[in-house]
């Protein structure tokens, strides 16, 4: 072959080629339409390549590649080369590039005609044998080997930069079956450099970054490239670059991907909620479906990649501001909530914290929810679980965000489906018995059918699941649930054959059937309900044609009405309840005026019930029944009184007839005063003449001390509950005439509200005596009053309490009880035979035993009274209260102890009757008040801080809520409405405060002769020994005003911005007289008097000002001051945290951080100053009983606000507290705490146990402070390794204190907070090692130093066991879980850190708490049964391993030459 090429130099290079490929088998030159015939190509190839081989002179592949080119001039010859020859076998051109000399010039030959193939723009769509481009990229895949790869792959790159999109896609998507491993460098940068030139090849890019097998440092910049794209990515590729970024994360770039996705992905379907709503929506269907596609690539990468949500929530947790948070990171938790686990968990609790904190509003959600219902139709149930969550939880800012969703999901959604899971899931949490959860979920079913009922009318079914969880419910919820199905009924028109139709109907049945049971927990039901339809449809304002019995709306009104006064005539407090809640829908509601009328004509009864007339404001004659003689107690309006209150003889007749009858008559008065209101346009002239009639009580004669101890039980209860009506009558009187003056009524005078107001403060000085004088005879003889409000479920009376006399006691009381006046008093049937059948199958609890049985237990000696036949006391009883028959000194400004544990029976005074602090009998200008009224005023402050209690949630009244609070309506007052109520009197709370301090320094115990001289104005009888104590009253006013500012100062809502005018006039109120702006010149800027910085501190300044005067004459009232104080710190760091703003000026509330250590400074000195100064000797007697309470609090204000509270731990735990535990008496002890007076033998228990407790405290925030600074170096890290040594010598300190000090609660408090401690330390041990190699030495120290505490623990439990202490021995298996876990820490970090062992396993000897070796564990004959005690094994330190340079452990009980191993616990 090659002779015959080299005797034909004239042939043409075709014929040549053709000749040279013929020879190794293949037949170049066929018909054009036919492909070359190649039987065997991996047999030609291995010619081929022997043959170019053979002859290295002859340049045989540079010819056979002309020989080509000139061939493949012709496209259909060039067609030729590239099609396969067989169905089974390559192509020629394939088979040519297996051959190593040809495949650089044939790469390079197709390469160049590449270019001339790229406008067959035509030839979209048409076969892939048709195509000659991709014929050509098609000969490049998946190649055998590669000769020169780099200069190919630059030539390809080259050839790519100008190819066309169509061809451009094939080469890029090719790229991974061309290109091997060693060219992928520039393979990448070859693409990011087309990426920025041309956004349309994206998603082939991406598809070939996938497919690469890229190195870590070439994937990174892929993930770099990809991430640049994010911004300028046409919508519809963004679920492939999602895609590609999510398959490309790695633990080293998953935070950094998360956070560019979060920074720089924008939804296509957010839209603006109010476009929304109006449905000015287009072209949302592509965009839904776009962002459907990118949700779904999120979620498959989500799903199957924890880190990057890990990444995700970490990257969440870090966002600070609101306007920092995005739709995307709504959409990511709503992703990775669908997941379930415990990323789960993770997300509702992130979710929830940035709810509280306020980062994630409302609006956010909604951009979310409004106008996207496809896209969030698929991910519904992930935003109804999330709205549970939300609905569950305790913080009312949660689940007001649960309502926001709630709402926004049923307005967008439409479809039954879905409505039926939001309506199951809101029935769920009201039957959750959760009263909070309980109250949001009715809450939000009101929302939605007062604005939706005709919606969730198909759904009407379902929601009368409610009716199920009736009985759990209280009032509240009750007139709730009522109130959503009166929504739906009038809705539905009480329309026969509809929907709501049948709604009404179950609705009227069930509270038919309520008010008729005789069981008072149903009647309860009954009544509520019933009330609620009334004000449904009875309403003047409501549009309602007839109801279900097509009777006017009024009739049904009125039918409801009657029949809840007939069912509930026999029953006390349900009719209590029915006139209360009757009364607050008259005064709410316009109502049908024949409701009007019918509650007009019921209440007129009143007066032949209760009133009695007058002859000239006299009785008619005298009254006496079983000895007790009447007479009338104080008259206002002398002898123009026209009637008198009849309390004696309805109190005198059968003892269980009366009681009824009186107990109804408050709410019955409180019913015909708003009525009178209603129908005077506000005004009360018509009863005017009420508010000064005298009461007919029994004579001032019967309280006289040996008359009163002559006196029967029986005589005795009447006189009690003469007094406890009277005061009822009072308060309801103070209540309803109030309103004349607390607000400005038209058509009232302003003489006549100066008038009323003069009244009403002597009526209160009236409420002040009967409640003394009842409060002292209830010490001599206990006694429980009758309920004279309804109180749900926990009221203390039962059914039993029925009229038991019915309709003939209401036909006998419209006669008068004139009739009776002479009669005495009949005996009371058995108690058994006057309960009815029911009663009798109603389980007995302890309190009905004890009642039936006559039991009265005393609240204040806790001795039950054992009781004779009618409910008389035994005879060692009553002798015994002969001999308390003295009345004694009647102090009116003592606390009424007694009654206050009945108060919860008391009528409720309303806020309306706060007003009167701003009024005064007197009108002398030249003082600001009267001594004498300070009584008054003191009554009224005590009223005002049980009332700013429902305000906080942090305190805890004595009752539970149904019982501090009043259950009826009438009394429900939200916040904002209670703070109008009271901002008027912000001037009057300083001036008491003032007026007491200016007594306090005159230092008179004299009793004012103004009170006495004006006791007669008043109406009060003479009574002997009634005094008010001077120094008494000044003391209780200050207490009371400050508890009042304290309290106002802690209500959460009032640092909101709304409420911003009302705080800034409170803290406007309390400034000093004096200029302060010295004291406050360090700030810079100065702080502007406007601000509330400066109110602030101008109030902590006045405070602070009246501390010494305070001091001088009562260590307690001092204390009282400093806390005060303290909640003016505390209400600023509320405020600055509820800002948001973490650092420098809040420019919406104006206030600076930087006033919280200028306060805290400032409030440990003063602090220290009451520790530092014992009892004053004015109070010395009073104070020693409450220095347990006081010096706890006043300690950790001190330690809390110092400079540096681990230093001041330290300095009291290692020097202070050890001194005073070592001696023996109490006046040596105070000796030697020269500087704290107040820590001696009485008061160590306390400081102990607050040291113990702070310091835990204190070492809890160094470990969060140490987490974060374990990245660091340098002097942060090297202070938090010292307060960490500073905490742990505090403990070691506390601890040693236990060996000098017996008492057992010293040593159950080193057990319990010793585990704490532990516990607290175990979580600091990763520090520890990260940080061992620069501070071993140190750390080694340091768990030396807790080694001595642990042992000395370790001793405490072991004796306590043996001497059976239970005090100790109920928390010592915690403890020793702790030191357990301690031993394998230390152990595990010695073996990390250290180059040698340091552990061995040893014996733990036995040892009391001296030293001093045990031999047995048998304490004072006490039997030990587990033998298994006498030796621990512990994990121990080697004693024989001195310290060396890596800081190993060198245990310092070696002095004791004992060859025994040394335990580390």
């Amino acid at each position: 072959m090659v002779f015959l090429q080299r005797s034909n130099p004239h042939l043409s290079a075709v014929d040549a080629a053709a000749a040279l490929l013929a020879d190794a088998g293949c037949t170049l030159l066929v018909p054009p339409h036919l492909p070359p015939a190649l039987p065997a190509p991996h047999t030609f190839a291995r010619r081929l390549a022997r043959a170019l081989a053979a002859d290295s002179a002859a340049d045989l592949p540079t010819r056979l590649l002309t020989g080509l080119a000139a061939f493949a001039d012709s496209p259909a010859r060039l067609r030729q080369l590239l099609l396969p020859t067989s169905p089974s076998s390559p192509s020629l051109a394939r088979a040519l590039l297996s051959v190593p000399a040809l495949q650089p010039g044939l790469l390079g030959l197709l390469l160049d005609k590449l270019p001339e193939h790229f406008d067959d723009d035509a030839l979209d769509g048409v076969p892939l044998q048709d195509d000659v481009g991709r014929l050509i990229i098609l000969q490049f895949r998946w190649l055998d080997f590669l000769v020169d790869a780099d200069a190919f792959v630059t030539k390809l790159v080259d050839v790519l930069s100008v190819a066309p999109p169509r061809l451009k896609k094939e080469i890029i998507g090719s790229i991974p079956e061309i290109v091997g491993d060693q060219s992928h460098d520039v393979v990448v940068s070859a693409l990011e450099m087309l990426l920025q030139e041309d956004s349309q090849v994206v998603v082939a890019v991406l598809d070939t970054l996938s497919n690469l097998n890229l190195n870590a440092q070439l994937q990174d910049q892929a993930v770099t490239v990809a991430i640049s794209c994010i911004r300028t990515i046409h919508a519809d590729q963004m679920p492939h670059l999602l895609r590609f970024l999510l398959l490309s994360a790695t633990p080293a770039n998953a935070g950094r991907i998360i956070s560019q996705i979060r920074e720089q992905l924008k939804f296509v379907g957010v839209v603006d909620p109010r476009a929304a709503r109006g449905k000015k929506l287009k072209g949302k269907a592509s965009a839904v479906s776009t962002d459907g596609a990118i949700l779904d690539a999120l979620r498959s990468g989500l799903r199957f990649k924890n880190m990057l949500c890990e990444a995700f929530l970490k990257e969440l947790k870090s966002v600070d501001h609101p306007r920092d948070h995005k739709v995307i990171d709504v959409w990511l938790i709503m992703l990775i909530y669908a997941n379930g686990g415990t990323l789960q968990k993770s997300a509702e609790k992130i979710l929830k914290s940035k709810i509280l904190e306020g980062c994630v509003q409302e609006t956010l959600f909604g951009q979310c929810i409004r106008g996207n219902p496809e896209l969030v139709k698929v991910h519904f149930m992930s935003y109804l679980s999330v709205s549970d969550y939300l609905l569950a939880c305790k913080e009312e800012k949660a689940r007001e965000f649960a309502t926001y969703l709630f709402t926004a999901l049923f307005e967008e959604f439409s479809d039954t489906f879905s409505r039926q899971e939001l309506v199951g899931s809101l029935i769920t949490h009201i039957g959750s018995g959760v009263s909070y959860e309980v109250s949001s979920a009715l809450d939000i079913m009101i929302s939605l059918t007062t604005n939706n009922s005709d919606e969730l009318i198909p759904v009407a079914s379902h929601i009368t699941g409610i009716l199920d969880y009736l009985e759990s419910f209280h009032e509240d919820n009750l007139r709730k649930v009522y109130e959503i199905f009166c929504h739906l009924a009038l809705a539905a028109g009480f329309n026969t054959g509809s929907g709501g139709s049948s709604v009404a109907n179950e609705l009227l049945m069930v509270v038919r059937k309520q008010v008729s049971n005789p069981d008072i927990k149903y009647k309860r039901m009954g009544i509520i309900g019933a009330l609620r339809i009334v004000s449904a449809i009875a309403d003047a304002n409501a549009a309602v044609n007839c109801s279900s019995s097509q009777q006017p709306n009024c009739e049904e009104a009125l039918g409801l009405l009657q029949m809840a006064i007939n069912s509930s005539r026999c029953h006390t407090l349900p009719l209590i309840l029915l006139y209360d809640e009757l009364a607050a829908l008259v005064e709410s509601r316009i109502l049908h005026s024949a409701i009007f009328d019918w509650v007009g004509e019921h209440v007129a009864e009143f007066d032949a019930l209760f009133l009695a007339d007058l002859d000239d404001g006299q009785l008619p004659e005298k009254y006496i029944c079983d000895g007790i003689e009447g007479e009338l107690w104080m008259n206002l309006d002398g002898n123009i009184s026209p009637v008198c209150l009849n309390i004696l003889p309805l109190v005198s007749i059968s003892p269980q007839k009366s009681q009824a009858c009186l107990q109804i008559f408050p709410s019955q008065f409180l019913l015909l005063t708003v009525a009178e209101r209603s129908g005077s346009e506000g005004s009360l002239g018509g009863i005017n003449a009420l508010l000064g009639s005298p009461l007919h009580l029994p004579s001032t004669k019967s309280l006289d001390g040996s008359r009163w101890g002559s006196l029967s039980a029986l005589e005795k209860k009447t006189v009690c509950h003469s007094l406890y009506f009277a005061i009822n009558w009072i308060r309801e009187l103070l209540n309803a005439f109030s309103t004349q003056v607390a607000a400005r009524v038209d058509n009232v005078s302003q003489k006549v509200r100066d008038e009323t107001a003069v009244k009403l403060l002597k009526r209160l000085r009236n409420l002040i005596l009967l409640e003394s004088l009842l409060n002292t005879l209830l010490k001599m003889y206990p006694l429980s009053l009758p309920e004279l409000r309804y109180l749900g479920d926990y009221s203390v009376s039962t059914i039993t309490s029925k009229l038991n006399h019915g309709k003939k006691m209401n036909e006998e009381n419209m006669e008068g009880p004139s009739s009776n006046k002479r009669q005495k008093c009949l005996k009371d049937k058995s108690a058994s035979d006057k309960l009815s059948s029911d009663d009798k199958l109603k389980q007995t609890t302890i309190l009905d035993a004890f009642k039936r049985a006559g039991v009265t237990i005393t609240q204040e000696t806790n001795r039950v009274s054992q009781p004779l036949p009618s409910g008389m006391m035994s005879k060692d009883v009553e002798n015994e209260a002969n001999d308390l028959s003295e009345l004694g000194v009647i102090d009116l400004m003592a606390a009424p102890v007694q009654l206050d544990m009945q108060r919860f029976k008391f009528r409720t005074l309303h806020l309306t009757c706060l007003s009167l602090l701003n009024y005064s009998e007197f009108q002398d200008l030249t003082l600001p008040y009267d001594e004498s009224e300070l009584p008054l005023y003191l009554y009224l402050l005590r009223d005002l801080n049980i009332k700013l209690d429902r305000l906080n949630p942090s305190i805890k009244p004595f009752f539970s809520n149904s019982q501090a609070k009043s259950t009826y309506a009438h009394c429900q007052k939200s916040t904002e409405e209670l703070l109008s109520t009271i901002q008027p009197l912000f001037s009057s709370l300083r001036k008491f405060v003032d007026g007491a301090v200016s007594m306090i320094k005159e230092r008179s115990d004299c009793c004012p002769d103004n009170w006495s001289s004006h006791w007669d104005s008043a109406g009060n009888p003479h009574i002997p020994n009634v005094m008010v104590s001077k120094s008494s009253i000044a003391t209780s006013v200050f207490k009371e005003a400050l508890g009042c500012y304290r309290k106002l100062l802690g209500i959460p809502d009032l640092l909101n911005h709304a409420n911003m005018s009302v705080l800034k006039e409170l803290l406007q109120t309390f400034q000093p007289t004096e200029n302060f702006d010295d004291d406050i010149s360090e700030f810079r800027p100065p702080l502007a008097p406007s601000n509330v910085d400066y109110l602030y501190c101008g109030a902590y300044k006045m405070f602070e000002a009246i501390m010494d005067p305070v001091y001088s004459f009562s260590y307690i009232l001092a204390s009282d001051v400093l806390i005060t104080m303290q909640s003016i710190l505390s209400s600023t760091v509320m405020l600055l945290e509820k800002s948001g703003e973490s650092n420098g000026k809040n420019t919406h509330v104006g206030c600076s951080k930087d006033i919280i250590p200028f306060l805290q400074k400032r409030l440990g000195l003063s602090a220290h100053k009451l520790l530092a100064s014992d009892f004053p000797s004015e109070d010395a007697e009073n104070g020693r009983q409450n220095k347990g309470d006081l010096i706890p609090r006043i300690l950790q204000i001190y330690l809390r606000n110092s400079e540096s509270t681990s230093d001041l731990l330290e300095k009291l735990a290692c020097s202070v507290l050890p001194e005073v535990a070592s001696l023996k008496t109490k006046s040596t002890a105070q000796e030697m705490a020269r500087d704290f007076p107040t820590l001696c033998s009485s008061t160590f228990h306390s400081w102990y146990r607050v040291l113990h407790e702070e310091n835990t405290g204190n070492f809890n925030k160094m470990i969060k402070q140490a987490l974060k600074t374990r990245s660091q170096s340098g002097v942060a890290v090297e202070n938090v390794v010292d307060e960490i040594v500073k905490s742990v010598n505090v403990f070691v300190g506390l601890i040693h204190v236990c060996k000098n000090h017996e008492k057992v609660a010293i040593h159950a408090i080193a057990v319990k907070y010793g585990g704490r401690f532990i516990d607290a330390f175990l979580k600091v041990f990763n520090f520890l090692e990260t940080q061992f190699g620069q501070h071993g030495g140190r750390i080694i120290q340091m768990i030396k130093a807790l080694q001595k505490a642990t042992r000395t623990i370790q001793t405490i439990c072991a004796e306590a066991k043996g001497y059976k202490r239970t005090m100790i021995t109920s928390k010592i298996p915690a403890t020793k879980r702790s030191l357990e876990r301690f031993v394998f820490q230390v152990k595990a970090l010695l073996h990390n850190c250290s180059t040698e062992d340091t552990f061995v396993i040893g014996n733990l000897k036995h040892k009391d708490l001296h030293g001093h070796v045990v031999s047995s564990q048998v304490y004072g004959g006490v039997d030990d049964d587990d033998p298994d005690d006498a030796e621990q094994e512990e994990m121990e330190t080697d004693p024989e391993t001195p310290a060396n340079g890596n800081g190993n452990i060198v245990d310092d009980d070696m002095a004791e030459g004992d060859e025994e191993a040394t335990p580390l616990e």
